[in-house]
C-alpha cells in the first residue's frame, strides 16, 4: 500500500483529470454535428424502389460537398482538440522507433547493385545503384524529396532500368488517383527526355534494344487498365502505338518481362480468369502470341526458364494451384504437363526459379512454408520455422545464377528480417534486422498466440494474437481487432514498431484470418465471396464473441479497425452487432456496395462482379442488399465511430463513406461520437511521405486511447 501522502497526491491527480474528462465531454456537447441536406433520389432495380436522400454528394466539383466535407472535418478537429497535444506526443513516440537514415538491402541486377534509402528528417526515398561492388562510387538515379517538392502528394513509382543501364523509365503521381505519368531519364546525364505519358498504371518495360518501352494505359473514365501502348524513345506519345485493347470490361491488362529476360508478357485477368500472350524481347515490333486462350474459371501465371514455362494454374478443379510444366515452342493448354501436384490441404502460391533449384511458396494450414528443391531431384527440403504467429516469403530474387535465396521473415512480437540462405550448404546469414529505437523495445516482453474461434456454421476461424505479457486477461483489456477479409487478400501476423503504441499501454491486438481472405487455402477465399460473402462478417463477429468469452476482452473495451473492403467488414459488422464494439475505426471503407456496383462509369467497378456479384442480376442484387452498410442502417445504437477517406480516392470514392456517415447521424440512437475524416488532398493510401503518413494512424490510435481514457 503506498504512503498516506502519495495516496492524496493520487487521489488529487485522480480529481483532475476527471475534472478534465468531464469539461472535455461538456464542451463535446456543446458542439453540433453538421447535418447534411436531404434531397431523395429514387433508385429503381427489378421494380426495387432505394430512396437515397444523399446521392447528391456524388460531385466532387459540387460546392455543397465541398462545403459538407470541410464542415465534417471542422466538427472532428473541435471534437478532438483536447487530444491534439497527446497526438503530437504519440506521433514523436512512433517516430522515434523508427532509424531515420535507413536502406534497403542491396540486390544485383545486370551488373548493377540497387538501393532505396532514407535520409534522416526526409520523407522520401532517395533511389542509388553502385557499378559491380557496393564499394564503388554512388549513382544518384532518383531524389524523391526534391520530386516531392511543391506537392501535397507524392508517389514514386515503376523504375526499370533499360538492358543496356542507361536509360531509367520511372512514373509519378501528384494528385493520389493512380494515374501515373511516365518519364524517361538519361542516368549518365541527368537529363529528363521530353517524352511523358500520361494517365498510365505506372509501370512499364523495355524491348531488349533499349529504345522500346511497352506500358498500360487507364481508361480516364473507369481508371481500367485496358491497353497496352509501344512507345519508342524520342517521339511523341501521340504517336504511340496499340499493341493491345482488352475489350471486356471485366478485366484488367498489364505488360512485364520474364525473369529470364527473353519475352515480354501482356497478361489479362479478371477475379476467375487468366489468359497472357508473349513477345521475345527482341522483337519489339512483332506479334505477341496466346500463350493458352482464355476459359472461364481457369487461372494461371507463368515463368520462363531454359526453354520451358512453368505455369501455376487451377486447370482441371485444382483449387490449390499446381505447377505444370511446357515448351515455350507450343504452350497451350493441351501441352501442360504436371510438375507439382495439386494438394487439398496445401496452397502453392508461387514458384521461384534458379539455375539448379527451384523453391515452391506454399500455405499449410495458414502458415507459410518455403520448399527448395534441386532440379535434378537429388534434394528437396523445407526451411524450418517454429512460431504459428510469423510471416516469411521470398525477397528479391533477381539472378538465376545463385544458390542463394533471400527472403525475410519476422514473428508477431519481433521485428522482420532479411536472410539470404545458401540452398547447397544449408546455412543462412542474416542481412538485415529492422531495428526499433528509443532502448525500450525487447522482444521478450511480449507473447503470441494463435486462437480458433468456432463461426456460426462450425467453421474454425484462426486468430493470430500479440499482447505484452503483463497484459491482464480478465476481461478489463482493451482489445483492437483487425481483418480484410476479401480477394483472397490475406493478412499475415506481421510485426509492427507503431503498434507498440498500444500494447505497452495494455492493448491486444487481434488479427481475425476471416474467410475471404486465403490464410486458410483458396477455399477459404471462394467461401467467403459472392453468395457466400456474409462468411465473411460472421466470422469476425465469432471472432469477437470468442475473445470476449475467453476473457481476453470485453464489449466496452473490444475495438475494430478495418479499411477498404476491411471498411465494408466494418459496415457490416456495425448492423449486425454494434453491441460488442465500444470503437470502430472505418478506413476509405467501401459501404455503398448496391449503388456501386450497378455504376459501371466508377472505376473498377465491373472487375468486381466476380467478387460481389453483379446486381443486375436480381439474386445478386437482393444478396447484396441484404447486407450492404448503407442500405441497412437503422434506428439504433451503434458504437463509437471513427470513419477516413480521401477526396481524390479513385478505389473507393469518398461519397460511399460521407453519405454513410450523414445516415448514420440521423437514423442513430445513441450520443456515442460518429467522425467522417477526409484527406482533401490524397485519395486511397492517404498521405504519401512516409511520417505524414504516420499521422493517420496516430489519429486511428488516439480515437481509441482517448475512448479508453488513455491519451494522456
Amino acid at each position: 500500500m503506498a504512503p498516506i501522502k502519495t495516496q492524496v497526491i493520487i487521489l488529487i491527480l485522480c480529481l483532475i483529470f476527471a475534472g478534465s474528462c468531464q469539461n472535455n465531454k461538456q464542451e463535446s456537447m456543446s458542439i453540433q454535428p453538421p447535418v447534411a441536406q436531404k434531397k431523395p433520389t429514387k433508385l429503381e432495380k427489378h421494380g426495387d424502389v432505394r430512396t437515397d436522400d444523399y446521392y447528391w454528394m456524388n460531385n466532387r466539383e459540387d460546392q455543397d460537398v465541398i462545403d459538407y466535407l470541410n464542415a465534417e472535418n471542422e466538427y472532428y478537429q473541435q471534437m478532438t482538440a483536447h487530444t491534439k497535444e497527446f497526438q503530437e506526443t504519440l506521433f514523436q513516440e512512433i517516430k522515434s522507433r523508427i532509424k531515420e537514415d535507413d536502406s534497403s538491402v542491396p540486390y544485383k541486377l545486370n551488373g548493377y547493385w540497387y538501393i532505396t534509402r532514407y535520409e534522416e528528417g526526409k520523407e522520401y526515398p532517395i533511389f542509388s545503384r553502385r557499378k559491380e561492388s557496393l564499394e564503388a562510387e554512388e549513382e544518384l538515379m532518383f531524389d524523391g524529396n526534391q520530386m516531392a517538392e511543391g506537392h501535397e502528394y507524392f508517389n514514386l513509382k515503376g523504375v526499370t532500368i533499360s538492358p543496356d543501364n542507361t536509360l531509367a523509365a520511372f512514373a509519378t503521381d501528384t494528385v493520389s488517383r493512380r494515374q501515373y505519368n511516365i518519364h524517361i531519364k538519361n542516368l549518365n546525364t541527368g537529363e529528363i527526355f521530353p517524352d511523358k505519358i500520361e494517365n498510365t498504371t505506372g509501370s512499364s518495360v523495355w524491348a531488349n534494344d533499349g529504345k522500346t518501352l511497352f506500358y498500360t494505359k487507364k481508361d480516364p473514365v473507369t481508371l481500367r487498365s485496358d491497353k497496352i501502348f509501344k512507345h519508342v524513345l524520342g517521339t511523341s506519345s501521340a504517336d504511340d502505338v496499340l499493341v493491345f485493347h482488352e475489350e471486356d470490361d471485366t478485366y484488367n491488362t498489364f505488360v512485364y518481362k520474364t525473369k529470364s529476360r527473353k519475352f515480354i508478357v501482356i497478361g489479362s485477368v479478371s477475379t476467375l480468369t487468366s489468359e497472357y500472350q508473349i513477345l521475345n524481347a527482341d522483337d519489339p515490333n512483332g506479334d505477341f502470341k496466346i500463350f493458352s486462350p482464355r476459359n472461364l474459371g481457369v487461372e494461371y501465371s507463368i515463368s520462363h526458364y531454359e526453354g520451358n514455362f512453368y505455369v501455376l494454374t487451377n486447370k482441371d478443379k485444382a483449387t490449390n494451384f499446381k505447377l505444370m510444366k511446357v515448351s515455350e515452342g507450343q504452350t497451350s493448354s493441351e501441352h501442360w504437363e504436371e510438375f507439382i501436384p495439386h494438394r487439398e490441404d496445401v496452397l502453392l502460391e508461387d514458384a521461384e526459379i534458379f539455375r539448379d533449384y527451384y523453391v515452391l511458396s506454399e500455405r499449410e494450414n495458414g502458415l507459410n512454408q518455403l520448399k527448395i528443391s534441386r532440379w535434378d531431384g537429388t534434394d528437396s527440403y523445407y526451411l524450418p520455422f517454429d512460431s504459428e504467429t510469423y510471416v516469411a516469403g521470398p525477397s528479391v530474387n533477381l539472378d538465376f545464377d545463385t544458390n542463394e535465396l533471400r527472403y525475410y521473415y519476422n514473428e508477431m512480437g519481433a521485428p522482420y528480417a532479411v536472410i539470404d540462405f545458401n540452398m547447397q550448404t544449408r546455412t543462412k546469414k542474416v542481412l538485415k534486422e529492422q531495428e526499433v529505437l528509443g532502448g525500450k523495445f525487447d522482444k521478450a516482453n511480449y507473447t503470441t498466440e494463435r486462437l480458433w474461434a468456432t463461426a456460426s456454421d462450425g467453421k474454425k476461424v484462426p486468430i493470430s494474437l500479440v499482447y505484452r505479457k503483463d497484459t491482464p486477461l480478465d476481461g478489463t483489456s482493451p482489445l483492437l481487432q483487425y481483418a480484410y477479409g476479401s480477394y483472397g487478400s490475406t493478412i499475415d501476423p506481421y510485426f509492427s514498431s507503431v503498434r507498440l503504441s498500444l500494447l505497452d499501454r495494455g492493448f491486444i491486438f487481434a488479427i481475425a484470418h476471416v474467410r475471404g481472405g486465403e490464410y486458410l487455402g483458396r477455399p477459404w477465399y471462394d467461401d467467403g465471396k459472392m453468395l457466400h460473402k456474409k462468411n465473411t462478417f460472421t466470422d469476425f463477429i465469432a471472432c469477437s464473441q470468442f475473445l470476449i468469452e475467453k476473457k481476453y476482452t470485453s464489449p466496452e473495451h473490444l475495438y475494430a479497425s478495418g479499411g477498404s473492403a476491411g471498411g465494408l467488414l466494418m459496415g457490416a459488422i456495425v448492423n449486425m452487432a454494434p453491441e460488442l464494439y465500444n470503437g470502430v475505426i472505418a478506413s476509405v471503407p467501401f459501404v455503398d456496395v448496391v449503388t456501386t456496383m450497378l455504376d459501371d462509369t466508377i472505376p473498377l467497378t465491373t472487375g468486381e462482379y466476380d467478387e460481389w456479384g453483379n446486381p443486375n442480376d436480381k439474386e445478386y442484387y437482393d444478396y447484396i442488399k441484404s447486407y450492404s452498410p448503407y442500405d441497412n442502417v437503422e434506428a439504433k445504437d451503434y458504437p463509437n465511430l471513427y470513419v477516413t477517406t480521401g477526396l481524390h480516392d479513385s478505389q473507393v470514392q469518398y461519397w460511399e463513406p460521407a453519405k454513410w456517415v450523414a445516415k448514420l447521424r440521423d437514423y442513430k440512437t445513441d450520443d456515442n461520437l460518429l467522425f467522417l475524416d477526409t484527406n482533401m488532398d490524397a485519395g486511397h493510401g492517404g498521405a504519401s511521405g512516409r511520417f505524414e503518413a504516420l499521422r493517420e494512424t496516430v489519429k486511428d490510435y488516439v480515437f481509441i486511447l482517448d475512448l479508453e481514457g488513455k491519451a494522456f
